[in-house]
């Protein structure tokens, strides 16, 4: 069975434009801005079937959640569950940030460096633990979603609130150290998971698109700190198309490809790039260029080590003929690629080494202020991805890298801090919410 899962975050309230403290309380409601928000996003995931919607009963996400009906073509009805409910902060809520500052200055330390392991005092004396309490919470709720629906194949929604959503995208994935830090979710946004399971314990994941509000303006998130990389997956090749391996053999792009790449200018024109990084083979040069056409005066610095991987003597070959020649290689490879050593070629975990390396080298190039573009492939952009979201090399397949596909992370400032993924796989500038890019071989 399949689920795909859209997570979309409520439209701005009148606590998120006063900067206060939500929580789990009912004060807040949808600004005007807000209300267009999920509109936008109704309209957005409209061309998808819904089979089911599910939503936060707070009214701040419940508005957004009947706004998103009425854009849709199906006849639903939603479920209100209070395990979508947002983070308990207690006597948080409410309160500016200036506020927080003044009168719980140790605790908001804590939830700035390890939100997990924030304890508040609540007013009768009693403590606990949010974060602990909404991660169970949002487990909870999905081992019941996944209960629900056995047997089936279908597209469920669900509406809430920044915290939950990033609760129950960690619980699919594992929840990786110090994950509630390296995600965000603006309002409106919309991130998408695929989950293949049997039941709770045997599933597979793969993140498809996170925090992608391209139907809002503006269509990339706003900064969070003073250094940005836009990490974009090079446009289509022939081999892409047809499904073969083409690890390091230089294959150029096709038409289709150099459209994509044309396509991804476009929607990053109004981005200021100050540089640019490609791996040194010819097809994310190539995407990078284009892209650059936007950003005159740019050169483009080559890494060798953001090369792809190395398949061996598989590359060159359909996915069929690797079957015929290494059929128990194959069937590893899909399940547990860590365990594969590439026939005169790589594993993952030498991309992975060697793609950290060259990530860690840009990162440091940075200056304050900066945004650089790097284009890259699939298996070391995967590699990268797991690294930042706190995952091992042997879980790629959890990331989703379409051709042409955009990823936005802001650097940490902070010693020991997690770099943030901002959003993750844009593909809206080639066709729409969902990836539809070649799903050919790496």
């Amino acid at each position: 069975m399949t689920l795909r899962l859209i997570f979309v975050r409520h439209g701005l309230s009148s606590f998120n434009k006063e900067g206060r403290i939500q929580g789990r309380n009912d004060l807040s409601t949808l600004t005007k801005e807000g209300q267009l928000q999920a509109e936008a996003a109704g309209k957005t995931i409209s061309s998808i079937p819904i089979d089911a919607i599910y939503s936060s009963p707070l009214q701040r996400a419940s508005e957004t959640t009947k706004i998103i009906i009425k854009q849709l073509k199906d006849d639903l009805h939603a479920t209100y569950t209070d395990e979508l409910l947002e983070v308990d902060l207690g006597p948080w809520s409410g309160l500016t940030k200036n506020e927080l500052k003044d009168r719980f200055p140790e605790e908001l330390s804590v939830w700035q460096k390890n939100p997990k392991e924030l304890t508040i005092n609540r007013e009768d004396g009693t403590k606990f633990q949010p974060i602990k309490e909404l991660l169970h919470q949002a487990e909870t709720f999905l081992k019941n979603l996944f209960n629900s629906h056995l047997g089936s194949n279908k597209t469920i929604v669900i509406v809430a609130h920044n915290a939950i959503l990033r609760c129950l995208i960690l619980k699919l994935i594992n929840e990786p150290s110090k994950g509630f830090k390296r995600l965000k979710l603006d309002n409106s946004s919309i991130s998408i998971c695929n989950v293949t399971f049997n039941d709770w314990r045997d599933r597979q994941v793969q993140i498809q698109c996170l925090n992608n509000i391209a139907h809002l303006y503006p269509s990339i998130p706003q900064k969070s700190s003073k250094k940005r990389i836009i990490l974009v997956r090079h446009g289509e090749t022939d081999w892409n198309k047809q499904g073969r391996f083409q690890g390091q053999i230089d294959i150029p792009l096709n038409k289709n490809g150099k459209a994509q790449a044309k396509a991804a200018s476009v929607f990053l024109k109004n981005t200021i790039i100050k540089k640019a990084f490609s791996s040194s083979l010819s097809r994310p040069k190539e995407t990078a260029q284009i892209i650059l056409n936007e950003h005159p005066g740019i050169e483009i610095s080559v890494k060798d080590n953001l090369k792809e991987i190395g398949h061996g003597k598989w590359e060159g070959k359909l996915e069929s003929e690797i079957k015929s020649d290494w059929p128990d290689l194959l069937k590893t490879w899909k399940i547990s690629p860590e365990r594969v050593q590439m026939p005169e070629g790589e594993n993952i975990k030498e991309v992975s080494a060697r793609s950290i390396t060259g990530w860690n080298e840009i990162r440091k190039d940075l200056k304050n202020g900066e945004t650089a573009l790097v284009v890259a492939h699939d298996a070391v952009n995967k590699t990268i991805l797991c690294h930042l979201l706190g995952l091992m090399p042997s879980e790629i397949w959890m990331i989703k890298q379409g051709n042409g596909g955009i990823t936005v992370i802001d650097l940490s400032e902070k010693e020991g801090q997690p770099d943030t993924i901002i959003c993750l796989n844009i593909t809206s500038h080639l066709g729409g919410i969902i990836d539809s890019t070649a799903a050919g071989a790496l």
